[in-house]
């Protein structure tokens, strides 16, 4: 696994032009539209979020290494060719993207709990951004690991939810995108739940939209809409 990796976040919806195709047009689009972003990313997934938002239909993930300068912008630029033939037929809602990278707060562990390039899927994914407040970074660093211990010990008490961290400051309009996977929501929703009450929460600005996605492999999410 490369030392930082990219992920890039495509919420997407069908259009009507799509929908006024019929089922065998529909299909052969689809098998070109993965085909194409396969040669894009190491990885591509289509996850499944209509019906758990009325506004997007599928999530687009795609990962790739990111340990050479000119690794993200060669992504963005073939993502960006690759994705424009299809504009008529898929609808960008939203996009969200980050890198990996060590913990400030817990020296030596890897950047991921998520395996993005090499990882088995579970079947939930959940996505958002998240922004800190102000004050967040104007406390003593000893302040902030003492907030961050409390957030890791309760994230330790689920360890069948996995987390990845994405950095994204400066990039995008947050500062990080918060991703986890699971296989049942029952234990994510306590986690989350549990996070609220944390000493933490109250240095958070931001962190919505939330968007949960039901894993498919990627042409099976699509023919959902063939």
């Amino acid at each position: 696994m490369p030392d930082r990796t990219l992920s890039h976040f495509s919420f997407l919806r069908f259009t009507r032009a799509h929908a006024k195709l019929d089922a065998a047009t529909r299909q052969t689009l689809h098998e070109e539209f993965l085909a194409v972003l396969r040669g894009v990313a190491q990885r591509v997934e289509i996850y499944q979020v209509f019906p758990a938002r009325g506004d997007v239909d599928i999530l687009l993930w795609c990962a790739a290494g990111a340990d050479q300068p000119a690794d993200t912008a060669e992504f963005l630029t073939h993502f960006a060719r690759a994705f424009n033939p299809f504009r008529r037929h898929l609808e960008p809602v939203e996009t969200l993207f980050g890198l990996t990278r060590p913990s400030p707060y817990v020296p030596g562990k890897k950047p991921s709990g998520i395996d993005p390039l090499e990882g088995k899927r579970q079947r939930y994914l959940t996505v958002y951004p998240f922004v800190k407040t102000a004050a967040w970074y104007a406390m003593s660093r000893e302040a902030r690991q003492g907030m961050m211990n409390e957030h890791i010990k309760v994230g330790r008490e689920y360890p069948d939810v996995d987390q990845m961290l994405l950095y994204s400051f400066g990039l995008q309009d947050q500062e990080f995108v918060v991703v986890y996977e699971m296989e049942d929501l029952s234990g994510y929703l306590q986690l989350v739940n549990e996070l609220r009450g944390t000493e933490g929460r109250r240095f958070t600005q931001r962190d919505t939209p939330i968007t949960t996605a039901v894993y498919h492999p990627a042409e099976e999410t699509l023919a959902l809409w063939r």
